[in-house]
């Protein structure tokens, strides 16, 4: 089997992560005997691009698997790892929600315009849990394995050496909003196939919209790719 390494960051310390983060307590505890690494940036203050690029560089294995995915997110799945890799026998990239299409100004994966209106449903892919505990409130999006023109950065898998191919990498102008966005354009351009796979995790934040912080990213995201 490939190496593979969840990649996260944190504002936790470590002892903290494994104790308090829904991430650290999945690994730590449900997951404690699967042969992952993790490679996670604890007490963080650095832009979540930077991160992420410090894990592909500095991985020393060329065909490593990168998870990378936010620290309030539960693994509620026991059999994630085969998942994902049956997942790069289909794709290069891999998320757990995304869309099939991408419209001019998008300012989000699921929405069509900057007043937060979903997409229909036929054009979006995947299922989301969300919540702290469980049961949880599911978000059916649409069917898994399916193409996508962008991923939801709550989870997104890559390997080393298709990322180094294509020369993608993630631009570190962005702190934490649009980075993800950003990621799949550049694989787009670089004609990388992306798509979702029907792996089970539960997102224990809604999404941070409209803030003066997400406002400032949509602004750096509309200048770099004019649409």
């Amino acid at each position: 089997m490939p190496s593979i390494t969840v990649v996260s960051a944190s504002r936790y310390s470590p002892e903290e992560f494994y104790l308090k983060s829904a991430l650290g307590r999945s690994l730590s505890e449900t997951y404690s005997e699967f042969s992952v690494k993790k490679k996670i940036y604890f007490e963080n203050r650095k832009p979540l691009p930077i991160c992420y690029n410090d894990a592909i560089f500095g991985a020393a294995d060329a065909e490593e698997i990168l998870i990378f995915m936010h620290d309030d997110v539960f693994i509620v799945d026991f059999f994630w790892i085969e998942k994902i890799l049956l997942g790069f026998q289909k794709f290069d990239v891999l998320g757990v929600a995304g869309n099939k299409r991408r419209v001019p100004r998008q300012p989000g994966w699921a929405f069509i315009d900057d007043r937060l209106t979903w997409d229909h449903p036929s054009n979006l892919s995947g299922t989301v849990g969300h919540g702290r505990q469980f049961p949880c409130q599911l978000s059916i999006y649409g069917p898994s394995e399916r193409e996508c023109k962008l991923l939801d950065g709550v989870f997104l898998a890559n390997k080393k050496s298709i990322l180094e191919r294509a020369n993608v990498s993630f631009d570190e102008t962005f702190d934490f909003h649009f980075y993800d966005l950003d990621f799949c354009r550049q694989c787009e351009q670089r004609n990388l196939r992306m798509g979702t796979i029907p792996l089970s995790i539960i997102h224990e934040s809604p999404g941070n919209f409209r803030t003066r912080p997400w406002i400032n990213n949509y602004e750096k995201y509309l200048m770099k790719w004019k649409d």
